[in-house]
């Protein structure tokens, strides 16, 4: 088995009391299906505090339920992560997330030091980690960490396409 250092994110070694970065990105997926109960964009994350694998927090989209903008799952996830540990700084923690992230998410996790990140499905739209825009990369930025990504990335995109498809052909049928 390869070696890898603290938070270098290793495609064949999930964190302690995870057979698999798929088993992960399951408790994402599993935020992202409430959110398309409660009629948000299906979007899920967890942070998880990488030496020991527990799950810190989670969350789902809520923008629309919260009426606040800011209410992605990563920013959920990283408040409910910075309260769980009483401190903003969440260097150690890996975010977990099954979209790529968008430039507003991306900086969240910059000022709040985040470890390393995980993602799903790329986000051809917005996605500010490698679709749009190499984001971890900006030179002006003083914090980097490692991605991994495509981890479950299949279900994780078709999660949100059925999600559209199905408010497509509701306002349709209006």
């Amino acid at each position: 088995m390869p070696s890898c250092p603290a938070l270098t994110l290793c495609p064949d070694r999930p964190p302690p009391g995870f057979s698999s970065w798929r088993q992960v990105m399951d408790v994402a997926l599993g935020e992202a299906r409430k959110a398309t109960l409660t009629g948000e964009a299906p979007v899920g994350a967890a942070l998880l505090e990488a030496a020991s694998g527990r799950v810190l927090a989670t969350a789902h989209n809520a923008p629309l339920s919260e009426c606040d903008p800011t209410a992605h799952a990563e920013v959920l996830a990283l408040r409910r992560g910075a309260r769980e540990l009483g401190n903003y700084r969440l260097g150690g923690t890996i975010l977990v997330v099954t979209l790529e992230p968008c430039l507003m998410c991306l900086g969240a996790m910059v000022h709040a030091r985040i470890g390393a990140l995980v993602f799903g499905a790329r986000d051809r739209k917005a996605g500010a980690v490698v679709s749009n825009l190499e984001g971890t990369a900006l030179p002006f930025l003083n914090h980097r960490f490692p991605v991994l990504e495509g981890v479950l990335a299949q279900e994780c995109g078709a999660t949100l396409s059925r999600f559209f498809a199905a408010r497509r052909k509701d306002k349709a049928g209006r």
